[in-house]
């Protein structure tokens, strides 16, 4: 069987296109006529560029009032006898037909959700529907050549209506043989209810093959008629159609499979991609290239045979190869700069009441699309970020993994999100992921990992905030026993056996000695000594809550930090002590602009607590973080400004953190096993060209802290931190010479 006898697939009524409306211009393309540099056939060119009858509003309506009522007494005589069990055998004048809805709403089309970095640089594109819309004039001739060719050679003479064409369809529809026969009009408003469907018994109803279904098509194409011009009319179909790959609209369409935009398809590019709209899967010139071959030939020589190609030159095109040259789909985070802070953007969004105040309606305007996000994202510090992290924990095969979150004491705003593992997922591969490390599991991230030492800082806050004082000493052994402690519904907890870690001392500590050195045995007395209840609060009013959205374990070790959180989290936690109290809701976005709405943008707010902590509390805190590079912990990590920070190392190093900031910049890092810190622990390791007997906070999580805040602050003012406030003591008490407890 030829191409040209061959019935085409019905694929079309199953895959129709989903698009809609013609009324926007594509972002970052200026409008213009269609380049003049392709040499078309002469009969090409006039019959495209001189007028042609009922292309204004004007003619339209004086020519469609004989339509509309050819139309309905078409739809009487033949259609109604046969559907009179559908309750329509009544209507059976062209009164009845013209008494049929008519109004139906021509939407804006759905589009691309356009992501910028805080610059307005874009970072991401995300489509349901890969579309990017163009005016007619920058559409190549050749396409609404090719399309009126194969689909509608009278497209701009009739009003609408075809009826030869219907006539055929109708007769034949009617004996159970359902046939197409639509004009592009009908297509278009086909398509038209697809696309503005809500919910899947819509779109059965735009696409069921009955008679009843064509003639509400039909009034509608007659109205649409009215309405629109022809332009607007080819301008709409061609933005609006689906040509497979998820390309949506011509534009893409053009780029997916030629790479090419749409003004400069010559003939045999716009005949293949035409093509399409009869059977996307089945003509795709990716995937069954012979078919796309034999259709792209058939609309060819209908182009010659309706005059918009001579014959020489039809046959021309015809002895060339497809040409091919792929554009890979876009439209996803997965294709983004930035793929897991778009993620966690989207997410963000859709949860948040920027957009709307129903979840229904912020999923239909994701996913409607027109709108530009301003991000917070700093591209600066991301790539300081993302740098820092590869230099130290390198992509790669392996499964080990390393992920930075940057944020902005005071406001919250996320200003840099890395991680070494490429967005993707191969089983093959462990060096690939498609979780965003630095996030909750509710917005698309993990189940956290436990956050070690870097929890101390909470039991400090706890203890300034009940009056305690940096003289606050306890002999601090090796190993001790700690008992009595409470929970917050006023159970006891069990006797806790608690020992140093390698990277810390024994002897006599107080505040800023056993902070310096992250001394377990102190800070599981001075938990003890504040209260476990209060310390467990005092987290929770710093914004600490567990990745998986389970609630907070409040029991012995909880200053030790054995609860699963995310680097985000940590970061506004500590964000809190460098803006001095302020507790900041991590936010992503600055403003979101609604395109085609008389360019209305809506700024984002900052959901920040001014007083979550006392600021003598923050302070204070602040200066003890401060002592840990003064031969602690963090020694040797400085970056050339003041800074305040923690290490963090779990039982077994199964995960190592380091938690950072300025008074204007916070920063925390985590390293672990994307397989699990617990059995894949940090001890005998190989990380990128470096040997590790054990990774503790300081020897992996600080150096890419340090990288990283040295390049990323070095844009910002060098900030001094708050002196330390008088009510806590002298800001650099010695140890007491023996052990004991109690405020010096």
């Amino acid at each position: 069987m030829t191409e040209s006898n061959q019935r085409p697939p019905r694929e079309r009524r199953h895959e129709a296109p989903r698009g809609s409306g013609h009324t926007s211009s594509p972002r970052g393309r200026p409008r213009g006529a269609v380049p003049g540099a392709h040499r078309w056939s002469a009969a090409l060119r006039e019959k495209l560029s001189k007028p042609v009858p009922g292309n204004t509003r004007g003619d339209a309506l004086l020519r469609l009032t004989g339509t509309s009522v050819v139309a309905g007494l078409l739809t009487a005589a033949l259609v109604m006898p046969w559907v009179g069990g559908a309750g329509l055998a009544a209507r059976n004048t062209a009164e009845a037909f013209m008494a049929m809805p008519s109004d139906l709403e021509v939407l804006p089309l759905t589009e691309r959700v356009l992501l910028t970095d805080v610059d307005g640089d874009p970072i991401a594109e995300v489509a349901e529907r890969e579309r990017d819309v163009v005016p007619l004039d920058e559409i190549s001739p050749a396409v609404p050549a090719a399309l009126m060719a194969i689909e509608d050679e009278r497209f701009y003479e009739h009003g609408g209506l075809d009826l030869r064409g219907t006539l055929r369809a109708a007769v034949r529809t009617a004996t159970g043989d359902i046939q197409g026969g639509s004009t592009i009009t009908q297509q278009y408003v086909k398509n038209l209810l697809v696309e503005q469907a809500d919910g899947e018994e819509d779109v059965e109803s735009a696409t069921a093959q009955t008679l009843a279904r064509k003639v509400q098509e039909l009034r509608y194409a007659v109205e649409i008629e009215e309405r629109l011009t022809k332009d607007e009319i080819m301008e709409g179909y061609l933005n609006l159609a689906y040509f497979g790959q998820n390309a949506y609209g011509i534009e893409i369409a053009a780029r997916r499979y030629f790479s090419v935009p749409a003004s400069e398809l010559d003939p045999a590019q716009a005949a293949t991609i035409v093509g399409l709209v009869r059977a996307p899967s089945y003509y795709d010139p990716l995937t069954n290239p012979e078919s796309a071959l034999n259709r792209r030939n058939l609309v060819l020589d209908r182009m010659a045979a309706t005059g918009y190609l001579e014959a020489g030159e039809a046959e021309e095109h015809k002895s060339r190869e497809l040409g091919v040259e792929m554009t890979p789909r876009g439209g996803s985070c997965f294709h983004s700069e930035q793929p897991f802070f778009c993620d966690y953007v989207m997410h963000w969004l859709r949860d948040s009441d920027v957009l709307a105040d129903t979840q229904e309606e912020r999923d239909r305007i994701l996913e409607r699309g027109g709108i530009t996000v301003r991000t917070t994202l700093d591209s600066d510090m991301q790539q300081a970020a993302e740098r820092g992290v590869e230099r130290y924990v390198p992509a790669g095969d392996s499964a080990k993994f390393a992920t930075e979150v940057l944020m902005e004491p005071g406001t919250g705003r996320v200003r840099a999100m890395a991680q070494n593992m490429p967005y993707g997922f191969d089983e093959k591969n462990l060096g690939t992921t498609s979780i965003n490390l630095a996030v909750d599991r509710a917005d698309g991230g993990s189940h956290g990992y436990q956050a070690g030492s870097t929890f101390k800082p909470f039991t400090l806050a706890a203890a300034l905030d009940a009056g305690l004082k940096y003289g606050t000493s306890f002999n601090s052994p090796k190993t001790t026993s700690v008992s009595g402690m409470k929970n917050c519904e006023g159970g006891r907890m069990e006797t806790w056996d608690v020992r140093n870690a390698g990277e810390s001392s024994g002897g006599t500590h107080n505040m800023i000695s056993g902070t310096k050195g992250s001394v377990n045995t102190y800070f599981a007395q001075l938990q003890k000594r504040v209260g476990l209840c209060e310390t467990a609060q005092m987290a929770e009013r710093l914004g600490v809550h567990r990745a998986d959205g389970e609630d907070l374990g409040v029991w012995n070790s909880f200053t030790l930090g054995d609860q699963e959180v995310s680097p985000l989290t940590l970061a506004s936690a500590y964000a809190t002590f460098a803006s001095r109290g302020t507790y900041c809701e991590p936010v992503p976005v600055t403003s979101v602009g609604f395109d085609g709405e008389g360019d209305r943008e809506v700024q984002v707010d900052t959901d920040c607590e001014d007083d979550a902590i006392d600021t003598k509390v923050a302070d204070g805190v602040s200066h003890l973080l401060q002592q840990t590079f003064k031969g602690g912990t963090t020694n040797g990590l400085e970056i050339g400004r003041p800074a305040a920070a923690k290490t963090g190392t779990t039982d077994s190093a199964a995960y190592a953190w380091f938690a950072g900031y300025t008074p204007n910049l916070v920063g925390t890092v985590a390293v672990g096993d994307i397989r699990g810190g617990e059995q894949h622990t940090l001890q005998n390791v190989r990380i990128g060209d470096r040997y590790y007997g054990m990774v503790y906070g300081a020897t992996l999580p600080g150096p890419i802290w340090q990288a990283t805040m040295e390049e990323a602050a070095d844009e910002l003012p060098k900030k001094k931190f708050a002196p330390s406030p008088k009510a806590f003591g002298s800001p650099s008490p010695k140890p007491p010479a023996s052990g004991g407890g109690g405020d010096a």
